[in-house]
């Protein structure tokens, strides 16, 4: 009930964390479906670029959120923007280390295996 405590009162307090939390969990649940390090070190070679571009985009959508979070709940901005950067660095380097990893491997990727079970066609219906 801590979360509820910091929101009492009605003067704004506990916003941030509302905020964030609500925010964080969307991204959280969206990233978990879609990709990870680890797809991203298994189809680093066929996908390196694009893997990145995207981790690159959600960094920035991060720092906004973070940015928000921080102005919306000033009393908490510094926990709020630690907790944010400490993440935002711990994943990047994953991220990293996976593509690195990836593109020195000699171990196959999942991008293309299915594509003679589609008549000759790759990923997003794109002839291989």
């Amino acid at each position: 009930m801590a979360i509820a405590r910091l929101g009492a009162g009605g003067d704004g307090a506990g916003d941030g964390v509302a905020f964030l939390v609500s925010a964080g969990i969307v991204y959280e649940i969206i990233a978990a479906a879609c990709s990870s390090p680890q797809t991203t070190e298994i189809n680093a070679k066929s996908r390196s670029g694009t893997l990145m571009k995207w981790v690159h985009i959600g960094l920035v959508q991060s720092a906004a959120f973070v940015a928000a979070a921080a102005y919306f709940d000033r009393r908490h901005r510094r926990s709020i923007i630690l907790g944010g950067a400490t993440a935002a660095v711990l994943m990047y380097a994953s991220y990293v280390h996976a593509n690195r990893a990836g593109l020195a491997s000699s171990a196959p990727g999942t991008e293309g295996q299915d594509a003679g079970a589609r008549g000759g066609m790759g990923a997003w219906g794109n002839p291989t």
